[in-house]
């Protein structure tokens, strides 16, 4: 159950309302609703049980080697986060549809909205640590989505930047700091961890990872000095910005510190930190919100003040401080999310944003402007609305909660903070609302809105009034069993109730208030205020400025680093990889008195002094002609059939035959490749130079010939005994190797032929176009190429391929029980094929193919990955898991017993992916000189 209620909006509604939107645009809306209100029934089915103190888990198995489990528990915090986050939701959908205009792209919005949802959702479920990473990257990354959303504005794409960059960041760190705990508590469970808190607590690991996991909470709920990237999301579509950033994603943060309270609570570490971060950044932001023109920029910031809040009676750890964080997380995102919306509508009437230019729209919009008065009241306390309740609380643990000099210090902090949120809120109404004629706008006739954009903001300013006059009939249950789950223990007696008689936090709220009023009144006459900005209090030193120099600086720093290392030389690069493949292979060898091991060696045959003399001599050649690439290439295939020679010595024919085919294949291609260059490659420029690259290259060479010796030498313990022993009874097949391949390590197969054809295609994308001139002659006057191809090639060709074709197919069926297999037949097949290119010329070749081009083959590559994913999916119809094969011996008539496995049709897969990819190599090569050349030559002669 818990899990429908993520996977609902993650498949379902993702799908559907991408669906329906390029249909319909309310259509999307209403399907995106129906999903959202899908999951909220399914919650509130569980709640009954969650309100009479029941916690709900419910897990299932996945990757258990790393203790990666889909565990999800619903307590009273989750409860409420969750319903939070769909409630909203709902609000939001009904608002979107409404605010977005024609031109924005409704399945687009709704889609991505309904993946911010799931990830939200299965953060505030999850209950196990590395799941929740999962969650929590999803969050950043659909954020980055919804906050660009407006893709052709910059403003919107370096929001988003930035905001993946922070939060992201802070992400990482924060899957350390889980990484440690885990190792610490020996599971990754959270409510196994409660029981351990003193025992995690005293490890000498917590500190490190205590600093890692409130790096991701800070980052992600915008606490200073991170809280930059929340204002410069602002150019997201108002919607997102009441969603993702008032009741939704930069909640996230203080839920997951509410979440590893009874972990991380208590230390005296997270009281200093949180409580010290969260009480400068509600200060500090309320400051900065003052002198924001931008109404969604006030908002912001007011959004990072109160999250500070939040974030300051999580740190205090008192349980009635718990009771005030839960309570305030409900108040605010009522009031915050109402504001967004109306500053949604203001924008949406005027054009305009900017309180400078507006004014005088209370008697234009007089129901925006009463719901509007009402949101900001609470925001700044007022009494009789729900603010002022969470308010009071907030004012009374900071009185409560401290001692020393921090008794007078932190209240006299609150208090101020409490001053500038008046002043911001009074502002927010002031300007907007009053405050002289409606200004220099685009839209100078704006008018109320469409009641389905007001309803709403409507509904959660209703709340905000009746939260405040009946608290405890409201939400009064719900922070009861929310603040029980965050501190994991009875909570106190205490009262939600609009008046507790006449105390310090009273007069803390009185003096706010008049204070706020007075400050605002002061600043803004003669429209002062206007003409101040907060970069004139703070200059060079905001967050988002320090950011940008640090980005800047990692920029030119690595400018810097390329400059030096990018030089265009291909063998500069190729000296350095050598040279630090040589460091670190080394590094671990010298001094540590490896040598030679006990396992006695083998007498030398005749044929293997053979074969080695052949190779000196081939090495020899090359160095001395190096230069002569088409000499180079061929004689490096000697290389190849030295080897195939070695496995065929060591009874592996399968591997011998695909060394011969692959190198075959491989020459082809390349000779193809450097006819589009010059035959002679540059010379070494200097003695020096030859001196450097003959001393890496016989290092390279004496450090793998040391590495093989020391490997040889030892014996070590084999698992080959397993595959020979099950390849028949587990496998079906008594060739152990094309077994291995095609069923045991199926998944390493699956990735090698997806890589193949990736890397055909990454050729006809990089060469599709392109053309070369061929030259008419080499440089000793023979013809480049033949007029016509010789005869004696085409006949040879006609004859070689129906041969080849019926033998691929014999090497393909035999495979599983002698040498052979898919990936050899494929390669014989691509052989033959090859050799057709080479004796008809590409356009006869491709006819015969009914190819017609080389993108034909790229369908031969996707049929070939097609039907082997779909033979690994096929076994989960039988329960098993993904590329397990089935096989059997079935009597046909005539034919008598059969030999059967489903491992066939995923190595015809393989056959299809090998000969598609090569033919689609081949054959963009061919193109790329067909056309290009100078004017044919008449003159018949042998290639140079």
């Amino acid at each position: 159950m818990l899990l429908l209620i993520v996977l609902l909006p993650l498949l379902l509604g993702t799908i559907a309302t991408a669906w329906a939107g390029s249909r319909a645009r309310m259509a999307s809306a209403w399907l995106a609703a129906a999903v959202t209100a899908s999951s909220l029934g399914l919650l509130l089915s569980m709640a009954p049980r969650v309100m009479g103190g029941e916690g709900i888990r419910q897990a299932w198995s996945w990757v258990p080697e790393i203790g990666l489990a889909l565990s999800f528990r619903l307590d009273g915090l989750s409860l409420m986060f969750a319903g939070l986050i769909m409630v909203i939701g709902l609000c939001i959908i009904l608002y979107a549809a409404y605010y977005l205009s024609p031109k924005d792209s409704a399945a687009k919005f709704y889609s991505l909205m309904m993946l911010f949802m799931a990830a939200m959702l299965g953060v505030v479920l999850s209950d196990n640590l590395l799941l929740l990473v999962v969650f929590w990257e999803l969050t950043s990354l659909s954020s980055f989505l919804l906050v660009g959303y407006w893709s052709h504005r910059p403003d919107a794409r370096a929001g988003a930047r930035q905001a993946l960059a922070v939060t992201g960041g802070g992400g990482l760190a924060m899957l350390g700091g889980f990484v440690l705990l885990g190792q610490i508590a020996g599971t990754f469970e959270l409510s196994e961890m409660v029981g351990r808190a003193a025992e995690i607590q005293a490890d000498p690991r917590f500190v490190p990872a205590l600093l890692l996991i409130l790096l991701g909470c800070f980052t992600k709920s915008a606490q200073f000095p991170f809280h930059f990237w929340l204002p410069d999301a602002m150019a997201a579509p108002t919607p997102v910005s009441a969603y993702l950033h008032s009741a939704t994603m930069v909640k996230a943060g203080v839920f997951l510190l509410m979440r590893m309270y009874p972990v991380l609570g208590g230390s005296g570490w997270f009281e200093a930190i949180v409580t010290a971060a969260g009480l400068v950044t509600v200060l500090f932001a309320a400051f900065i919100a003052i002198f924001k023109h931008d109404l969604k920029g006030l908002l912001a910031y007011s959004t990072v003040s109160h999250l500070g809040l939040v974030t300051f009676l999580v740190g205090l750890g008192s349980p009635l401080a718990a009771v005030a964080a839960v309570f305030h997380v409900l108040n605010h995102a009522t009031f915050k999310a109402s504001l967004f919306m109306i500053a949604g509508i203001v924008d949406h009437e005027t054009h305009s944003r900017d309180m400078r230019r507006l004014g005088g729209l209370w008697s234009l919009m007089p129901w925006t402007a009463t719901l509007s008065m009402v949101a900001a009241a609470s925001m700044a306390g007022v009494p009789l609305t729900n603010g002022f309740l969470s308010k009071e609380m907030f004012f009374t643990e900071a009185v409560n909660g401290t001692a020393g000099i921090w008794a007078w210090l932190v209240p006299a902090v609150v208090t101020l903070a409490g001053i500038f949120s008046v002043a911001y809120s009074l502002r927010f109404v002031h300007d907007t609302y009053f405050n002289g004629p409606l200004g220099d706008v685009p839209n100078t006739h704006p008018h109320e809105p469409p009641l389905g954009m007001k309803l709403p903001a409507m509904l959660l300013v209703t709340l905000c009034i009746a939260v405040g006059l009946l608290p405890a009939a409201t939400f009064g249950p719900l922070v009861d069993v929310a603040a029980t789950a965050m501190v994991a223990r009875p909570l106190p007696e205490y009262h939600l109730s609009i008046w507790h008689g006449f105390n310090l936090p009273l007069l803390m709220s009185v003096v706010a208030l008049a204070a706020g009023v007075g400050l605002y009144v002061w600043l803004a006459s003669g429209r002062r205020l206007h003409r101040l900005a907060s970069e004139q209090w703070f200059g060079p030193a905001t967050g988002r400025q320090m950011f940008e120099s640090i980005i800047d600086g990692l920029f030119r720093w690595a400018g810097q680093i390329t400059g030096r290392l990018e030089t265009g030389s291909l063998q500069r690069y190729v000296a350095w990889f050598l040279l630090a493949a040589l460091v670190v292979g080394a590094a671990p060898l010298l001094g540590s008195g490896i040598g030679t091991g006990p396992r006695p060696t083998m007498a030398a045959t005749p044929l293997a002094v053979v074969v080695w003399l052949a190779l000196l001599v081939t090495c020899a050649v090359i160095v001395l002609t190096h230069h002569r690439r088409f000499q180079t290439v061929v004689l490096v295939g000697v290389v190849g059939l030295a080897a195939s020679l070695t496995f065929l010595g060591f009874s592996a024919p399968d591997l011998a035959l695909t060394q011969v085919s692959v190198d075959i294949v491989s020459t082809v291609l390349l000779l193809m490749g450097l006819a589009l260059l010059p035959q002679f490659s540059p010379k070494e420029s200097t003695a020096v130079r030859k001196g450097l690259h003959a001393m890496l290259a016989l290092a390279g060479g004496l450090g793998m010939s040391a590495l093989t010796w020391l490997v040889l030498t030892r014996d070590h313990d084999s698992i080959s005994w397993y595959f020979l022993e099950q390849s028949l009874p587990k496998g079906g097949g008594s060739n152990v190797v094309n077994v291995i391949l095609v069923d045991f390590r199926g998944y390493d197969t699956m990735g090698e032929i997806t890589v193949l054809g990736i890397a055909a295609v990454g050729v006809l994308a990089l060469m599709d176009g392109m053309r070369a001139r061929r030259p008419l002659t080499d440089p000793a006057g023979m013809p480049w190429s033949f007029a016509e191809q010789p005869l004696l090639l085409r006949v040879a060709a006609s004859v070689v391929l129906p041969v080849a074709l019926v033998f691929s197919l014999y090497i393909f069926m035999r495979g599983h029980n002698l040498p052979g297999g898919g990936f050899i037949a494929g390669l014989i097949t691509a052989v033959a094929l090859v050799l057709q290119f080479m004796a008809l010329g590409q356009a006869r070749a491709e006819a015969m193919l009914a190819a017609a081009g080389g993108r034909r083959f790229v369908r031969w590559i996707g049929s070939g990955l097609g039907i082997a994913g779909l033979t690994g999916v096929g076994a989960f119809m039988f329960g098993r898991p993904f590329l397990t094969s089935a096989f059997g011996h079935p009597h046909v008539p005539v034919l008598g017993e059969l030999p059967l496995a489903s491992a066939a049709v995923f190595d015809l897969g393989v056959y299809l992916t090998v000969v598609g990819s090569t033919l689609l190599t081949i054959s963009v090569l061919g193109q790329v000189s067909r056309e290009g050349a100078s004017p044919a030559s008449t003159t018949k002669g042998v290639v140079a």
